[in-house]
C-alpha cells in the first residue's frame, strides 16, 4: 500500500497576525513555518502502522505545494519518518488551485491523508475538492487508522459513539484531532537522514485560482477587563446588564 501525506506549511499558532500595506495578503516577515498539525498527527499514525504491520504500508510520501521556503516543513516531515517527499513548485492561492495541482500526482497512490483544515486559513476544502477530482471516496472526519488483513480500518467519531469504516483503495481520508496521541519529534538520526533522502520538485500544470481576497482585516481589540470585590455585586450586575447586555 502506497500512502501520500497531503502537508501544509502553516504559521506556528503563537506568529502574530499582520497584512501588508494594502491589507490584501498575510505578511510572512519574521514567521516561523511549521507542518500543519492535522497533517502531522496523520504522518504519525502512518508511520506507526507502518512499523506495527510489516509490508502492509510500501512507503509514506508527503507532497505540498509551494514555494522553495516550504522544503523545510517537508525535510521535517522526512526527518519524522517519511519516505520521500514531493514539492510543487507554485503559489498555494487558494484551496481549488491546491487541489488541482495535486491531483496529477496522487494517482499512483493507494490511500490518501488529509487534515480536516489547514491551521492558517481553516477552509477545510482541498481534501472533498481532491477526492472528487480523483473520483474515488473519501472518508470524512477520521479520528483513527489501523490495517487489517491487508485493508485499511478507519474510525469516526459520531454522536453517540464511533464508527468502523472500511472503504476500496484508492480512498482518501480526511483527519481530525485523535487519529495520533502526539506528534513525533524528529531523533538526531532522523534529521541526518532526511538530508539524503529524496525530495523531488515538479512543475506546477496550469490551475486557475477560483478566490480572490478583497483585504484583510483584524478582529477588534477587546475591552479593558473589569474586576469586581464581593462588596461590589450591585456594580456587577450594573454592568452585566447595561454595558454587556447579557441579563
Amino acid at each position: 500500500m502506497k500512502v501520500l501525506i497531503l502537508i501544509g506549511n502553516v504559521p506556528d499558532t503563537t506568529t502574530k497576525v499582520k497584512f501588508n500595506a494594502s491589507r490584501t495578503a498575510f505578511d510572512t516577515a519574521g514567521v516561523q513555518w511549521i507542518i500543519n498539525p492535522w497533517d502531522e498527527l496523520a504522518l504519525t499514525r502512518a508511520l506507526e502502522v507502518k512499523e506495527a504491520n510489516a509490508g502492509a504500508i510500501e512507503s509514506i510520501t508527503v507532497a505540498n505545494v509551494g514555494r522553495a521556503e516550504t522544503e523545510a516543513t517537508l525535510r521535517k516531515a522526512l526527518a519524522i519518518g517519511a519516505d520521500k517527499a514531493i514539492r510543487i513548485d507554485a503559489d498555494p492561492v487558494d484551496a481549488f488551485t491546491v487541489a488541482s495541482l495535486l491531483a496529477p500526482h496522487c494517482k499512483e497512490y493507494d490511500l490518501i491523508f488529509a487534515g480536516v483544515e489547514a491551521s492558517d486559513y481553516n477552509g477545510n476544502a482541498v481534501g472533498p475538492m481532491l477526492a472528487e477530482m480523483l473520483d474515488i471516496p473519501s472518508i470524512a472526519g477520521v479520528s483513527g487508522f489501523n490495517v487489517e488483513n491487508g485493508r485499511p480500518v478507519f474510525t469516526r467519531e459520531i454522536d453517540g459513539g464511533s464508527q468502523i469504516v472500511e472503504a476500496p483503495l484508492p480512498v482518501l481520508a480526511i483527519v481530525q484531532k485523535g487519529i495520533a496521541k502526539e506528534p513525533r519529534i524528529p531523533a538526531m538520526r532522523g534529521i541526518m537522514m532526511a538530508r539524503t533522502k529524496p525530495l523531488q520538485v515538479v512543475q506546477p500544470a496550469a490551475a486557475e485560482a477560483r478566490t480572490r481576497y478583497a483585504a484583510f482585516d483584524l478582529p477588534p481589540a477587546k475591552a479593558a477587563c473589569k474586576k469586581f470585590g464581593e462588596e461590589q455585586a450591585r456594580e456587577l450586575i450594573h454592568a452585566l446588564r447595561n454595558e454587556a447586555k447579557v441579563l
